[in-house]
């Protein structure tokens, strides 16, 4: 493969760059500590192609492939990382469900309204008791003549409260059986479906997360998206791409973190030199960039298998898992290179601390990725 960004990459990460320090930077901490959804900031990036950058032309989208979509989540995730979380949700989960397993009347239905972010997404599998254990899942849906009835709550949810449609997998068959979930598109104001509680999060504070909860919820057989008993595969295929998004966004952040304390040990003096010329802190900065570029290639390795339509599970939970942790480590040792200030918000490092941690958690733990890890090497 090609390690070298091509024009049109370079083009499409520049005007994410810019779009990020006009729109985004100046309003990063007041976002974060009122815990603002801003949802003008996706509607403007909607306009640029930013929020259907996966889709094709023929449905509103950009157009565009995976190392173009993996230069914007980095792009926005350097500023923030709670605009990029949200901007990988809402292109990966919901909108690339509705791509990849919808007919084409779902797709001119839905696409067109998300490519562009006249809608915003949320996708919905996890629940209050079942996290990666989605086998066991509570709700449920219930065929009810050309009707489906939806009950439970599902938790955790990217834009559970302000989404307009979601992507939901809920349970058609008995708990732990195989085929035993189907997916379905739920549109908001659909009588029975509600936003439940809005979680009061450590990070990543901007990208809303909340409940959405299911009571007597009707839909239309015409809102099934695949066959019965689909739903679980179609959310491990899902996945599979939604963690490239969740690469892109650990290592946009482990930039951000790594580029602020790069330019703070430069400019900070002890000693009448800067911090900078000390081995204990070049040395930090040497592990940061070596492992934010290995981080980079094994994303690049996703991005360039996704585009040739082949299988990325392994690849996908590989660069997931490594990009998040070195998300965390970067922030942490950014935060010591800064000393007392970093653990300040006068400084941006405490932010990249703090929204580094979901990486590991969302979309797939670290202990889960090793447990997919494991599954491929020993079965292949």
């Amino acid at each position: 493969m090609n390690f070298q960004a091509d024009e049109l990459t370079n083009q499409v990460a520049q005007t994410a760059r810019e779009f990020a320090l006009q729109h985004i930077k100046p309003h990063v901490m007041e976002w974060d500590e009122t815990q603002v959804f801003p949802i003008e900031v996706f509607k403007a990036m909607g306009k640029l192609g930013m929020m259907g950058v996966l889709v094709p032309q023929q449905y509103g989208g950009a157009g565009l492939g995976y190392f173009e979509y993996n230069a914007i989540i980095q792009e926005i995730s350097k500023v923030c990382g709670s605009i990029g979380l949200s901007v990988a949700a809402h292109n990966s989960l919901c909108t690339n469900h509705i791509l990849s397993f919808g007919t084409e009347v779902q797709k001119k239905q839905w696409l067109p309204k998300l490519a562009t972010a006249e809608w915003l997404g949320a996708w919905g599998l996890t629940e209050p008791n079942t996290g990666s254990d989605a086998g066991n899942m509570r709700t449920t849906a219930v065929k009810d003549g050309d009707l489906w009835v939806l009950n439970g709550t599902k938790s955790w949810i990217t834009h559970g409260k302000s989404g307009d449609v979601a992507v939901v997998i809920c349970r058609t068959g008995e708990p732990r059986t195989s085929g035993n979930s189907t997916t379905f598109v739920v549109e908001r104001g659909t009588p029975g479906f509600t936003a439940g509680k809005k979680e009061n999060k450590l990070g990543m504070r901007a990208s809303e997360t909340a409940e959405m909860i299911f009571d007597n919820c009707r839909i239309p057989d015409s809102n099934r998206l695949g066959e019965v008993g689909d739903g679980f595969r179609q959310a491990m295929k899902i996945l599979d791409g939604g963690r490239i998004s969740i690469a892109a966004l650990s290592v946009g952040i482990a930039k951000g973190a790594y580029e602020a304390a790069l330019q703070y040990s430069q400019e900070r003096y002890q000693f009448d030199k800067p911090i900078a010329s000390f081995q204990g802190i070049s040395f930090k900065l040497a592990d940061m960039a070596t492992e934010i570029a290995a981080a980079d290639l094994l994303i690049w390795q996703c991005c360039d298998r996704k585009q040739r339509g082949e299988k990325v599970t392994k690849e996908g939970a590989m660069a997931k898992y490594y990009a998040s942790e070195i998300a965390v480590k970067t922030a942490n040792e950014a935060v010591q290179v800064f000393g007392g200030y970093g653990y300040t918000k006068d400084f941006p490092v405490e932010k990249y601390y703090r929204d580094a941690k979901l990486c590991t958690i969302g979309e797939g733990t670290s202990e889960i990725q090793k447990l997919v890890i494991a599954r491929e090497v020993l079965h292949n």
